[in-house]
């Protein structure tokens, strides 16, 4: 089990004592396949987002072999075109469950990668994942609409799906924001993907009817700032208007409206949101709500249905977890976790001139 010693800087009153990190760590860990891939949980499907997501969180907990192995796998079973599938059935990479390619899933691994390089300095391996992370971008903004947004995926057969959801898209800025740091770590400058990047964040500030309207599901209301292109009093304009509508107080944040569930996910990346906008005590607040959420083996479950006072689905999974860590790590700052989500160190004002 994941040493108490290695996990002080996940400490949180009121959130996570040394050894409940430790413990977190230790569940992830075991979900952990000995090929590197995460599942959600053992015998559930791994897809490569929420798989990035419980890598740097085991890098937070000081368990850099494990993010690598991770990545690896990654880096292994990458597609011809860039991609990965979005579903792979208990993390086995010969067992596609769902063969479309998801734009913001296949970005990830460049948050990733840059999160582990900043953990750990480790040049080598960045010089490794770069053709990994290369493809990938690629692959993403081929998907890239004229008005900027990003087309959500390709089916198995290769069709692009052009329409474009804002969290994915959200997610992709940040996800270009880190690969052009990682180009320019490596003085590989990548102009198109600079251009790619300022012609998403306009439209995801200004040109919302570019986007399907997911408006009852709070990843919607907060991604934008949590993938860095709303910020300042837009985003503070942004968070104030949908809290009443998203935050449940002392339970946790809705995934969707009107339905009476609060999510550990939604909830922990929110807090991750409020941080980035300098609101560390409302961000500490919403993880204490939803300790109820912490089971006793460490992990966290899914959600919670407080119309019935019931936990839904019976499932604790590696990204719940995941999301819970990496927000703890932001708090008590950790260089990675910080410059990764709080992108003061990651390329800015890439917006065009002529969309100003």
């Amino acid at each position: 089990m994941t040493s108490p010693g290695r996990t002080e800087r996940l400490v949180l009153p009121g959130v996570l004592t040394a050894e409940q990190a430790a413990r977190t760590v230790a569940g992830i860990a075991a979900t952990q396949r000995t090929d590197g891939a995460i599942p959600w949980f053992r015998g559930h499907h791994l897809d490569p987002w929420d798989h990035v997501e419980a890598a740097m969180a085991l890098d937070a907990a000081g368990e850099h072999a494990r993010a690598e192995a991770a990545y690896t796998w990654l880096a292994e079973h990458q597609n011809p075109d860039g991609s990965w599938y979005a579903a792979y059935a208990d993390g086995a990479a010969d067992e596609p469950t769902d063969r479309s390619r998801e734009s913001n899933f296949v970005a990830y691994i460049a948050v990733g990668t840059w999160h582990h390089y900043l953990s750990t300095g480790d040049d080598a391996f960045l010089d490794r994942m770069w053709p990994t992370v290369y493809a990938a971008v690629e692959f993403v903004l081929q998907l890239q609409q004229p008005g900027g947004q990003i087309g959500w995926k390709r089916e198995e057969d290769g069709t692009p799906v052009t329409d474009a959801l804002l969290t994915g898209s959200s997610s992709v800025h940040q996800a270009l924001r880190c690969a052009l740091a990682i180009a320019e770590h490596r003085e590989e400058p990548q102009p198109d993907w600079e251009l790619a990047a300022g012609l998403l964040a306009h439209a995801i500030r200004h040109h919302p009817e570019r986007f399907l309207d997911k408006n009852r599901y709070s990843m919607d209301w907060y991604y934008p700032v949590l993938g860095g292109a709303v910020t300042g009093p837009a985003a503070k304009e942004r968070i104030e208007e949908g809290w009443d509508r998203f935050v449940v107080p002392g339970l946790g944040v809705r995934c969707v409206v009107p339905n009476p569930w609060v999510t550990g996910g939604e909830s922990c990346e929110l807090a991750l949101t409020l941080w980035a906008m300098g609101e560390s005590d409302r961000a500490v607040q919403i993880l204490q709500w939803i300790q109820h959420l912490r089971a006793e083996d460490g992990m966290y479950w899914t959600g919670y249905v407080f119309d019935d006072e019931v936990v839904w689905p019976r499932e604790c999974t590696s990204w719940t977890a995941g999301s819970l860590l990496l927000a703890v790590a932001a708090l008590g700052g950790d260089e990675a976790t910080v410059t990764v989500f709080g992108g003061e160190r990651l390329p800015s004002g890439l917006e065009p001139d002529c969309c100003r």
